[in-house]
């Protein structure tokens, strides 16, 4: 064998399985086809939240786009091949396509290794609605390049993409026209956060249309035309939001028995491991969790599995945290209210606009949302254990670690709110929240969770 572990994708998921397995002393390969870092570095996480930044700081357009761009670069530099080959790891630059369950081509090159990694992420995906093909369609992998600012956007899709786009072109004074096709945005959320984001984009000039599926789009004297029963919108530009497909075809792993899912995502057990032995994957093509820092766990976890040292487990969504960037934050773990209401869950909730701290800074808007349930032999003494919670707050993207801590650890929901947290913080919120499972706290205290 050439190596201990071959990895194919050079993204978070990749760069994390190939440095745990260099910290178990592995001889690594890993085989890119593109620049190092992937998606979220290029046309995900670093460029939006730095867009997202430089419209808050109100810069002008081209001023916004040549900061997205120097902040790439400079995050890009971090994850280099050459600064991956110092610390061992063989990289290899080419498109791999696997011949048995330990080898894999490139460029008629042969790579063998007992274990390999797929880590190829995906890529923007283009619904199929009718006359999408005959304009000019912005996905991510364009949006951020742009040289001139458009009078109007059209973006399709209002999941945390496009609900952070739409904020952000809307503060650097584009018109921005918001399509959702199903009755709200944010729609893996909580429906009050939804609806506590549906008001902030509206009142930062976006009209949002939740519910308005696009029937067809035209190109009409240089504009485009969107078409739904409502009536119709132009827009100069169209941006495309509605999610993400699974980079896997033509790699060979169907016909050595992997199994995909009708939409091409890898199919794995908890473990990462597909339905040949000695296969793993992991990240966006898996289809799990479509997030930078969940493909990085599951990468660490599939390098500790294959080669039995470090690391090992199994990969639980229930633990990973998510926030949205808009103003203000979205950030969720675990189970929602109504998947609670089936388990004896119970829910306290703290609106911001009783939050000390909220009401000094002037952002009342939001509330903290804790999930409590039953532990297995001890039930709700000492509060029972968390099982999820919702957090849509300025610094909620922060707030959320503490409720993934106390997940993962499987701490007592007590432990929330004995721990002192300094005053007038937002985390604060947390506290007084987690209090209500013990008794009435300034006038509320938990209820069961309803379905």
């Amino acid at each position: 064998m050439n190596h201990d572990l071959i990895i194919v994708g050079g993204g978070a998921g990749g760069l994390g399985a190939a440095r745990a397995a260099r910290w178990s002393g592995a001889d690594v390969a890993l085989v890119n086809d593109g620049p190092l870092g992937g998606d979220c570095t290029f046309t995900g996480c670093v460029p939006s939240k730095t867009l997202l930044a430089a419209a808050r700081d109100r810069m002008g357009f081209e001023d916004a786009m040549a900061r997205v761009s120097s902040t790439v670069d400079r995050i890009a530099d971090s994850e280099s091949a050459d600064g991956l080959r110092k610390e061992g790891v063989t990289v290899i630059e080419g498109r791999a396509r696997f011949a048995t369950h330990d080898s894999i081509v490139v460029d008629e090159r042969r790579i063998t290794a007992p274990r390999i990694i797929v880590a190829t992420g995906g890529r923007p995906l283009v619904p199929a609605i009718p006359g999408l093909d005959d304009v000019e369609v912005t996905t991510t992998d364009q949006i951020f390049s742009l040289t001139s600012k458009p009078r109007s956007l059209g973006i399709i899709g209002a999941g945390a993409v496009g609900c952070e786009l739409a904020q952000a072109f809307a503060g650097l004074g584009v018109a921005v026209t918001l399509f959702e096709a199903l009755p709200r945005v944010l729609s893996r959320e909580e429906p009050e956060a939804s609806a506590v984001i549906e008001a902030a984009l509206s009142a930062d000039g976006i009209d949002v249309r939740a519910g308005a599926g696009i029937e067809r789009v035209e190109h009409r004297d240089g504009q485009i035309v969107l078409i739904a029963a409502e009536g119709e919108t132009v827009v100069e530009r169209l941006l495309i939001a509605v999610g993400r497909r699974p980079s896997s075809a033509d790699m060979g792993l169907e016909e050595l028995g992997v199994g995909l899912d009708s939409s091409g995502h890898i199919q794995t057990d908890e473990r990462l491991q597909t339905d040949v032995r000695g296969i793993y994957a992991v990240g966006d093509v898996t289809g799990k969790l479509p997030f930078t820092h969940a493909a990085d766990e599951m990468g660490r976890l599939a390098a500790g599995n294959a080669l039995r040292k470090g690391v090992r487990g199994k990969f639980r969504t229930s633990w990973i945290p998510w926030a949205t960037f808009t103003s203000p934050e979205v950030a969720r773990i675990g189970m929602t209210e109504a998947e609670a209401a089936a388990c004896g869950g119970r829910v306290a909730e703290l609106p911001m606009s009783e939050m000390d701290r909220a009401i000094t800074d002037g952002r009342t808007d939001g509330f903290v949302k804790l999930i409590a349930g039953p532990k297995p032999i001890t039930r709700n003494l000492f509060g029972g254990r968390m099982l999820g919670a919702t957090i849509v707050a300025p610094r909620a993207g922060e707030m959320i670690h503490e409720i993934a801590l106390a997940m993962r650890t499987d701490a007592f929901t007590g432990r929330l709110a004995q721990t002192v947290h300094a005053y007038p913080t937002w985390s604060y919120a947390i506290q007084k929240a987690a209090g209500q499972f013990f008794g009435e706290v300034e006038g509320r205290d938990a209820r069961p969770a309803r379905p």
